[in-house]
């Protein structure tokens, strides 16, 4: 469910470093952020017993120094400390799962999980004061989760004071592998009638909001496995940088499905869908810092930040986290840091190199300005009126070096991240943190520019962006694809298509709209497509539009066509997910698909692309209010598809 960063029936929009370490706490009559390392109860027998109890208090979801906020619900142990997620109930396959949960609140609570079944398939109501049994086979190995609320709001939310009652259920298998457990969640107030439509709120990974959150320590060539549980009601696109992870499952809450061997495939971008879990694993194979975070900007903007009012930052706050700055970053971050094993090889020298320029034309959306990329090459680069969006194809060979001079023509700070290549930690483009110690990449000022360089191990479509301002830069055109072939093949763009789909500028309120226009490769209202009957074509996607999922179709009439999967995010599927299929698809900013497509015969046909439907909010309450109208939302974008 997405009403939140919709609300008002749209959107809760969507919405290092240094100094920053791993054991951020509040004080001990607060709230402490939990990470998950540890499991709650005794375990005994094949039983465990253990005794929980609901509480209010004080959160401080950016460090001790950090803004504070009062009256929030979690789940504690009895005698222990209040907890966001709740204490964690980690037990071996087949264990009987026995105790009591206490509701200390003022008010009811309904409770999911802890019943004969796990997820929101169970519930028992939990009056004020009142103690209700646990009591629980935990038979299927998977990931699992508790939470609470007193009720929903009129866009089917929990109320923001129960927004933490959430904690994790993790039931292990014969052979356990060690593993981490994250859990998302996230806290808002809202005021329609500010600049960006919220009060103020944060979203956390295990309690903490960047750059707060935990600090993961690896190193070169470990093996990793995670757990990830999404308490919040909207999706989120989560993206590593720098490697691919192995989708090893997906749960619901209610059952778990794990993988076999030929149905898991590799990403580096994997939507968690509300209330779902997921488990990934990865190679550590490459030293150096790297970020997990989710890949709708608005959720790493300044509008998670607590500094935040009704949508102003108030900057004399940013001194109990000043390393923000260089990067800009908030929200659901979390920081990896690979050590060195061995000595490294030295990197080889340019096979070519490559002038990028960052430029910037006030007033182009509205009062917002437009920013492109420009390559040395192009007809843009002779013309200093054009921005082109998306920026230059980048058109690459596998294994070949290639070094990029990026010039800030710009206003604005600069930084160019390499969207799915595996490529060394310092030019990956986050500043303030990429790199190592001693090595640390900047970010790029005005007027100045900055060379990195890497190589590209694997054919495929990736993409390059700014790491800077993302929810602003990206909509403002700063984004372009990147196109690895393999040694020998030549780039044809007749037959090798690229939709890349963003948003005229960025909406500023998220409940109320404005709402930016749906692009494809720069236009709102795309020319019409030729295609030839008979011939083969490679259609690559790349999201990076704004904080909404976006719907893709080709259509003849009302029925979609066939196309047939290829690759996500730079990958191949498996053989069994690249198969044929109608030609609709579901993705979010962060996600590139490759499908292959030949029209059989002559006709018309029709690509769509937008929002998807949004579900209806809840009835309201007898004798409540209704809930206000939607604002309106950018229409859904249809061009003509020309088969000759």
């Amino acid at each position: 469910m997405r009403k939140a960063f919709r609300l008002g029936a749209a959107a809760v929009a969507a919405a290092v470093v240094a100094g920053c370490g791993s054991g951020s706490t509040v004080s001990s009559t607060g709230i402490q952020p939990n990470d998950n390392t540890r499991s709650a109860g005794t375990l005994k027998d094949g039983v465990l017993t253990l005794a929980l109890e609901t509480r209010q208090g004080a959160w401080q979801p950016e460090g001790p120094q950090g803004k504070t906020l009062d009256s929030v619900a979690v789940f504690a142990e009895v005698g222990g400390p209040m907890l966001t997620p709740g204490p964690l109930i980690r037990v071996p396959a087949g264990t009987r799962v026995q105790g009591s949960l206490h509701n200390t609140l003022s008010r009811p609570l309904t409770v999911f999980g802890l019943g004969k079944s796990r997820g929101m398939s169970d519930s028992m109501v939990v009056a004020a004061g009142a103690t209700a049994a646990i009591d629980f086979a935990a038979e299927a190995a998977g990931t699992y989760y508790y939470l609470a609320r007193n009720g929903i709001d009129d866009f089917g939310l929990r109320h923001r004071e129960d927004t933490q009652l959430n904690g994790v259920i993790v039931v292990d298998g014969a052979s356990p592998e060690p593993d981490r457990v994250f859990a998302i969640s996230w806290y808002f107030t809202l005021d329609p009638s500010g600049p960006s439509g919220l009060g103020h709120g944060t979203m956390t990974i295990n309690g903490l909001s960047w750059p707060h959150t935990e600090r993961l320590a690896y190193a070169q060539g470990d093996s990793i496995h995670w757990r990830v549980v999404n308490f919040t009601e909207v999706d989120h696109p989560m993206h590593l940088h720098g490697f691919y992870f192995r989708m090893e499952g997906h749960g619901t809450g209610v059952m778990d499905t794990l993988y076999q061997p030929a149905d898991r495939r590799m990403a580096v971008t994997e939507i968690m869908q509300p209330f779902q879990t997921a488990e990934l694993s990865w190679y550590a194979d490459r030293p150096g810092n790297w970020i997990y975070h989710c890949h709708y900007a608005t959720h790493l903007s300044e509008l998670v930040a607590l500094d935040t009012e009704r949508g102003v930052m108030d900057s004399s706050g940013m001194t109990h986290h000043v390393s923000d700055r260089p990067h800009q970053m908030f929200g659901l971050v979390l920081g990896i840091s690979v050590s060195p094993k061995g000595a490294q090889a030295a990197a080889p020298p340019p096979d070519r190199i490559v002038r990028l320029v960052q430029r910037e034309k006030p007033g182009v959306y509205g009062k917002q300005a437009g920013m492109a990329y420009v390559m040395d090459g192009t007809p843009a680069a002779s013309d200093p009126n054009m921005l082109p969006v998306p920026g230059p194809a980048l058109i690459l060979e596998r294994g070949k070096r290639v070094q990029v001079n990026i010039v800030n023509q710009s206003a604005e700070h600069a930084s160019v991240h390499w969207h799915g290549v595996e490529l060394e930690s310092y030019p990956d483009g986050v500043p303030g943190w990429s790199g190592s110690k001693g090595n640390i990449l900047p970010s790029i000022n005005p007027g100045d520019s900055l060379t990195v360089s890497w190589t590209p191990p694997r054919a495929g479509s990736f993409m390059y962006h700014t790491h800077f301002s993302e929810a602003r830069q990206t909509g403002s055109g700063l984004y372009g694809p990147i196109i690895v072939l393999p040694p020998g093949e030549k780039y044809d763009p007749e037959t090798d298509r690229v939709l890349f789909f963003g948003t005229a500028g960025t909406g500023e309120n998220v409940l109320v709209g404005p709402f930016p226009n749906y692009m494809m490769n720069g236009n709102t209202a795309p020319p019409p497509m030729e295609l030839k009957a008979g011939t083969r074509y490679r259609f690559r996607l790349f999201n990076l539009a704004g904080d909404f999922p976006t719907i893709v179709s080709l259509k003849q009439g009302q029925q979609p066509v066939m196309w047939r999967g290829v690759a996500k995010d730079g990958y191949p599927l498996p053989d069994n997910q690249a198969i044929a299929k109608p030609a609709v698809l579901f993705f979010d900013p962060g996600e590139i698909y490759d499908f292959e497509f030949t029209p059989e015969k002559k006709g018309e046909l029709t690509l769509s692309f937008g929002l998807p439907p949004f579900p209806a909010p809840p009835p309201p309450p007898p004798g409540a209010p209704a809930p206000p109208p939607p604002p309106p939302l950018p229409p859904t974008v249809a061009v003509a598809v020309h088969v000759r």
